[in-house]
């Protein structure tokens, strides 16, 4: 059986446990910024409806329309992200 190649750190036992500690901080900080656009996206749904004071003009509701698919979009990205980290552990 050979140690394995120190040229090629990501590979052996040790690699692979700094590729799996690497990974689920990956998976926490992707976890993270996936909930703070879902708490982004519902109070852009709320400005949509016309439920912020101070922000229920036409153009207001439009931009917390835009802003909560932009959010989704973004939501969506992390969790996948996430996903893929989770697995990768």
């Amino acid at each position: 059986m050979s140690a394995p190649n120190v040229d090629k750190p990501k590979e052996g036992v040790v690699g692979q446990i700094g590729n799996s500690i690497q990974n689920a901080g990956k998976y926490v900080s992707e976890t993270v910024q996936g909930k703070a656009s879902e708490a982004s996206k519902e109070g852009n749904k709320e400005q949509a409806k016309g439920n912020v004071p101070g922000q229920e003009a036409i153009t207001d509701r439009a931009s917390g329309a835009v802003g909560a698919v932009s959010d989704k979009f973004n939501q969506s990205k992390h969790d996948a992200s996430a996903r893929a980290n989770k697995e990768s552990i």
